[in-house]
This record gives structure tokens, C-alpha cells and sequence, in this order.
């Protein structure tokens, strides 16, 4: 997504069998982008069965609604979404969004038709633990019973001061009043991932200071509160923001916006994590690495490079090495503004 002011755009690739992209083209939103970094995972999302795209503008306080055939979108609904949108989460045909600003500091529910249209969930919003939370991701548990925030501001005055918040999901789709607020093991958690068992990995920037950043998982606890598997483990690259885990289970991914890598790490069945290579990819110093999207089997791993205004794509081996696939130019604004990218 270009994110950009006066016409957010889609971007649009085609992936061949050995992994390689080729740009197809663009599609306006119909909204507008910020034109700066959104600084959250998950502004552009498939449904599970990839018919249908969804893409914020947070620049016009809507959501865009795309039919996907292919790499064909078709422009099928916009709509409200609160005060400026930037991250989004789907379960089945619940579809929650993530407002960022302080004016709409929250997150609020939608129902998903079975044409992708969709349509609000009344009496949904609920106000994040703190007003000055500035969240970086929302993502239901694999069950659709928990929504978890994460709050990359530290706040002092409440606790923890380091905080990931948890919503309870009723059967009604609505959430708990308020959220519990539980506590990061690291500073700055700036994006969690979900494996299909509940396990939970987070990506903690520890506020960009160089060579700090880290992942610390959890397990999700019969009564919804984050239980801590492994806290911190480091990978001495500079501001991991962006967080992935393969379909399998085995592996997770971060993107290091500071250095400009991609760090491994193995997800063993208990649920720790451990570093395979702090740099198993390196883009470049100013290439800005973003948002990760793996393809539906887990074969391949897409990465959004800010700094370059590009998409990088790796395959991935069965032991988790990144072999590159090259990268793509074009039709993305280039040092800032892209956000967000979704693959199948």
C-alpha cells in the first residue's frame, strides 16, 4: 500500500513458482494515505480465504473493501472506520480495526458478509488501557476468544509501564469493557504473532537503541492473560518491529528497521524461541525494512523495504535459511510513506 495523501494506492505483484515477483499494476483506494509511516503491522489484510483484501486510510478515516481474483482487485465498498485506522485483525466474520489517534485511541468491531462487504458492530469501540498507547498491531488469538494491542509507549503512571493489552472476545463478537494489562517482558512491544497452538511472539523494539531489539513469547492462559515462555531473547539488530511465524509453526522472522535485516529465529514446540542468525537476510543500512507477509503454504517470505520504495521476496528452506528471490521496484513512494503488504 502507498499510503500516500491524495490517491492511496494498492500495489499489486504476480509471484512465479521459484518465489521471483513482477509489478502488475496499481488500484486506488478510493481514500487517502498519510503520506508518512503508519508504524503498525497489519494495515492491509487478506481474509483466510483470500477473496477478499482490506486496506486502511488513515488519512480519510475509512477502510477500503477489494474482491481479490489473482493479482485482479476490484474496488467493492468503503467505509468508516474511526479515527485514523492503522491496523486491522480478522477472525472468521469479525473484522476489528485499530484507531490510533489519541482523539480515538481504541478499537472497534465490524461484521464481515459473505461478499466481503462490511458493516458495524454496534456499541463496539472500546478505549485502549492508556490514552497515550500510540498501538502498533491488533491481532485475535487463533480461537478468536482474545484480541491482544500492543502499546509502544512506556507509561509510568500506570502498570506495568511496558504493556500489551487483552481483550476478552464475547460470543456476541463484542469485547470486554476494558481491557487487562498485562505486562511486556520488553520495552516498546511493537507487534505480536500468533502460532496456531496459541503460542505468542512479540517483536520489541526496546525504543530503536542499537543492537537491542529482541522477541519474548507467551502462551495465552485458560483465563486469556499472557503467560512468559522466554523473555527478551536478543538479536543485537537495531529496532525489530515486524513479526512473523510460518504456517508451520517452526520459524519466526523479524524485520529490523534500524539495520535494515531480517533476523530468525526457531519457535520449538514448547513455545521458546531461540536465534537462528541475527542477519539472515541484510537489505541495506538505509533500505528501511517493514511489514513481512509469508505466501499461503509458507514457502515464502515478502518483505516491504521502505527506504527503497520495493518488496524484496526469499524463499524459505525447511531449516529456515532465507534464500533470496530479488527485489522489485517501482509505483511505491520511496524513504517514506508505504505501508503494509498481504500475500497467499
Amino acid at each position: 500500500m502507498t499510503n500516500t495523501t491524495d490517491d492511496n494506492r494498492i500495489v499489486t505483484y504476480q509471484r512465479s513458482d521459484d518465489g521471483t515477483l513482477s509489478r502488475v499494476g496499481s488500484i486506488s483506494t478510493g481514500g487517502r494515505g498519510i503520506g508518512t509511516d503508519l508504524d503498525t503491522q497489519g494495515p492491509l489484510r487478506l481474509s483466510a480465504d483470500h477473496r477478499f483484501l482490506y486496506a486502511f486510510n488513515a488519512g480519510s478515516d475509512n477502510v477500503s473493501v477489494f474482491s481479490v481474483h489473482g493479482s485482479t482487485l476490484t474496488l467493492v465498498q468503503k467505509f468508516p472506520a474511526g479515527d485514523e485506522p492503522n491496523s486491522l485483525t480478522i477472525h472468521d466474520d469479525l473484522l476489528y480495526v485499530l484507531d490510533g489517534s489519541v482523539a480515538g485511541n481504541g478499537i472497534t468491531g465490524f461484521r464481515i458478509a459473505a461478499d466481503g462487504t462490511l458493516s458495524p458492530l454496534s456499541d463496539s469501540f472500546r478505549a485502549l488501557s492508556s490514552p497515550i498507547a500510540v498501538p502498533g498491531d491488533i491481532e485475535f488469538s487463533p480461537d478468536g476468544h482474545v484480541l491482544l494491542v500492543t502499546e509502544k509507549t512506556t507509561n509510568v503512571v500506570l502498570s506495568p509501564p511496558n504493556a500489551i493489552d487483552e481483550f476478552a472476545v464475547h460470543a456476541d463478537g463484542r469485547t470486554s469493557l476494558t481491557p487487562m494489562r498485562d505486562r511486556s517482558h520488553g520495552v516498546r512491544p511493537f507487534s505480536v504473532a500468533f502460532r496456531n497452538d496459541g503460542t505468542v511472539v512479540v517483536a520489541e523494539s526496546f525504543n530503536a537503541t542499537p543492537g537491542k531489539a529482541a522477541v519474548s513469547s507467551y502462551q495465552l492462559t485458560a483465563d486469556g492473560r499472557l503467560r512468559l515462555e522466554t523473555g527478551s531473547v536478543p538479536n543485537h539488530q537495531t529496532d525489530s518491529c515486524w513479526i512473523v511465524v510460518t504456517p508451520d509453526g517452526r520459524y519466526v522472522y523479524t524485520a529490523n528497521f534500524g539495520s535494515g535485516t531480517i533476523t530468525s529465529y526457531r519457535l520449538t514446540h514448547e513455545g521458546h524461541v531461540h536465534v537462528l542468525n541475527p542477519t539472515a537476510a541484510s537489505l541495506g543500512t538505509t533500505s528501511q525494512p517493514v511489514d513481512l507477509a509469508l505466501s499461503a503454504d509458507g514457502h515464502f517470505l515478502h518483505l516491504l523495504l521502505r527506504g527503497s520504495g520495493s518488496v524484496a521476496s526469499f524463499h524459505i528452506t525447511n531449516d529456515g535459511i532465507l534464500q533470496p528471490r530479488g527485489v522489485v521496484t517501482g509505483d511505491l513512494p520511496v524513504g517514506d510513506g508505504a505501508s503494509g503488504l498481504a500475500a497467499y
